[in-house]
């Protein structure tokens, strides 16, 4: 498994496939963040097993989306600890 990268990496909607009436596509600890225009936001998993399922956001700033997805990522670590 690869380490979780805290890097924000603009990509190219268009050559992943995306519409579009999707504005921005940004890659951040192995997710993708897509904004629509209502400046909501779409986060999907850039690869499988998915490790949380994607979601919906209402419209919200760039640093609200990432601080959702860190949570979400917290709760799913805490709710299934690595065995050691």
């Amino acid at each position: 498994m690869q380490p979780l990268n805290n890097q924000v990496t603009p990509i190219n909607p268009r050559a992943m496939g995306f519409h579009p009436s999707q504005d921005t596509a940004i890659r951040y600890r192995g997710f993708v963040l897509l904004q629509h225009a209502n400046q909501s936001w779409l986060v999907r998993p850039e690869r499988s097993p998915m490790a949380l399922l994607p979601f919906r956001t209402q419209p919200c700033s760039l640093a609200d989306v990432k601080e959702e997805l860190d949570e979400r990522l917290g709760h799913q670590a805490s709710a299934h600890p690595i065995a050691s």
